[in-house]
């Protein structure tokens, strides 16, 4: 039923897909954003079907998979984790997810490297540190609202400037409107 949902969301929104998947890549973490609404969630699901990828995970905040949609997230790909640092820390969610690819021979990992809908001033560490401790690359991909396109970026290995690595990433995503363009990413520009 869900299947059909996102599959007739993305026939009737009027989506396309800009750029190209790395399907040659086993593993990879793929941030995704802006991260301004709750309509993320409908793109990325259609998305997701729409290029037959949907093995890929995504974590989530504890909470979300509490009460009665804790059991639809998880089907959906999502894994929890405690952001308070009380359980694990943020270097415990980093070594967590490095884990999991450690553990897989395939592993795609959607993030929101804001880690909020609200508008940041920087953007979270936590991604690039998984994908450089995993030894995996980063995928670029942004859900551009105004001209209801998912773009897909180049794929980014980290290298020895991590400042250098945020500029990439921040002069891929600055054009790009989310849903609420005032929450966007426009003031990252380099």
């Amino acid at each position: 039923m869900l299947r059909f949902l996102v599959r007739t969301y993305w026939k009737l929104s009027g989506w396309k897909i800009s750029g190209t998947f790395p399907y040659d890549l086993p593993k990879m973490v793929l941030i995704v954003a802006p991260h301004t609404s709750w309509k993320d969630i409908l793109v990325g699901l259609a998305v997701r079907d729409k290029l037959k990828i949907n093995h890929a995970k995504f974590l989530g905040k504890k909470e979300l998979f509490e009460g009665p949609f804790g059991k639809l997230f998880r089907k959906l790909g999502g894994i929890p984790v405690d952001r308070t640092g009380q359980v694990s820390g943020k270097e415990g969610i980093v070594n967590q997810a490095v884990q999991l690819f450690n553990e897989n021979e395939t592993f795609l990992l959607a993030l929101a490297p804001e880690g909020t809908r609200k508008k940041v001033k920087k953007l979270r560490t936590g991604f690039y540190h998984i994908a450089k401790n995993a030894g995996v690359p980063i995928v670029p991909v942004g859900f551009d609202f105004e001209n209801k396109q998912v773009i897909f970026g180049k794929p980014l290995y980290p290298g020895q400037s991590e400042e250098e690595d945020f500029k990439k990433i921040a002069s891929f995503y600055y054009t790009i409107k989310g849903a609420n363009p005032n929450l966007g990413m426009d003031h990252f520009k380099v």
